[in-house]
């Protein structure tokens, strides 16, 4: 008795101990709220439905599916994999883990027409910034726009944790605005087709690539011939 009455009185004068816990998800599912707000599992933690090869049918034996994540485990036999459907404008939530000197990519607006998934679609590129040999960091949307210099370090900004370690990628495109993000920091905005963005891609090596970012839509694509990493909560918002 002594003890029930003890309860609610805590409860009458500290409301949130009576409160339920926010609802999280288990990984690689959605949240009640989350399907109610349009998020899409790209990724069920079991098997590769959904994806495939670019320009194939099915997934080569490369890319495997290992306690609950999606796994680029032979670089040699895997290749890039892309969504069966298309997005426009979305919002990406993704969780990575890259092997030591590892190098992968998340590549948008993908279309059938190139001869690879980067000779249409723009890459966040993903790497072991500590020991990766490409001078293009993670995060930075690759040979075209990189964040500001850190004022506490002196160097550009760096969110990624290191190799081995999961990190959190946070990609919005709109043709408002394009968003990337790593563990919760922004890194930059840029809007697709803007002036600003068409100067950066002529003086890249994109600017003989007639297909580039020319389309508004398409898959998106997990880049896999460059090193092993694994993948898992991979959910798309379309907007």
């Amino acid at each position: 008795m002594k003890t029930t009455l003890l309860l609610l009185l805590t409860c009458a004068f500290v409301p949130s101990f009576c409160l339920a816990a926010p609802e999280e998800a288990k990984p690689n599912t959605l949240t009640d709220k989350e399907k109610s707000a349009g998020w899409k599992l790209l990724f069920d933690g079991k098997s590769l439905d959904g994806w495939h090869n670019f320009k194939k049918t099915d997934v080569r034996p490369g890319w495997v599916v290992k306690d609950g994540t999606l796994v680029c485990a032979d670089p040699h036999d895997a290749g890039d994999i892309v969504t069966t459907e298309q997005f426009g404008a979305f919002e990406l939530d993704l969780d990575y883990n890259i092997s030591e000197g590892g190098n992968s990519g998340i590549i948008f607006h993908v279309t059938d027409e190139g001869g690879a998934v980067w000779a249409t679609g723009p890459e966040f590129q993903l790497e072991d910034n500590a020991k990766a040999a490409d001078p293009q960091r993670c995060g930075w949307l690759y040979a075209l726009y990189q964040p500001e210099v850190d004022a506490k370090t002196g160097k550009i900004l760096d969110a990624t944790k290191s190799a081995g370690e999961w990190n959190h990628v946070r990609l919005v495109v709109s043709p408002e605005k394009c968003l990337h993000e790593i563990n919760g920091v922004k890194y930059f905005e840029y809007v697709m087709g803007s002036e600003d963005f068409k100067k950066r891609v002529a003086a890249s090596k994109f600017g003989s690539m007639p297909l580039f970012a020319k389309s508004g839509k398409g898959y998106l694509a997990l880049q896999g011939d460059h090193g092993s990493i694994s993948f898992r909560n991979i959910k798309v918002r379309p907007l």
